[in-house]
């Protein structure tokens, strides 16, 4: 059963409908777990394929680090935030409709270190963001 519309408090909202979850990492390191909202998963459909990046890789913030493909189309998914890839959501990889299910919980995409903690001043909180998208 496909979630109910949310953007819970806690998160960080980029303008290409991703989320980012700050969480502390080991010696003061801060990581970020990263998703699509349910805006996006909504608009995509019925998620059939993910096309994740390679642990150890680097994204950056506003560039594409892997492909979601649904029913209707195939979409980039777009890093709100720059960093290493730490690791990938398997249970995703192998079952994408987690995405449509639990977008901002078992749906996640990727676990990142971040290489420059400031972007974060950058994204959106969940009241701007929804206000974005209602301007949409």
């Amino acid at each position: 059963m496909a979630a109910s519309e949310d953007y819970p408090e806690g998160l960080k909202y980029h303008r290409e409908h991703d989320w980012a979850k700050l969480i502390e990492g080991d010696e003061a390191t801060v990581e970020a777990l990263l998703g699509v909202t349910w805006f996006a998963q909504d608009a995509l459909g019925e998620l059939v394929h993910f096309e994740p990046p390679s642990e150890g890789s680097s994204t950056a913030k506003d560039s594409s680090y892997g492909e979601v493909e649904s029913v209707k189309a195939v979409s980039d998914v777009i890093a709100p935030l720059s960093g290493e890839i730490l690791e990938v959501n398997q249970q995703v990889a192998d079952g994408p409709e987690t995405v449509n299910d639990d977008p901002y919980g078992a749906g996640w995409l990727v676990r990142i270190r971040l290489s420059d903690p400031s972007e974060v001043d950058s994204l959106l909180a969940p009241d701007a963001y929804k206000q974005f998208i209602s301007e949409q």
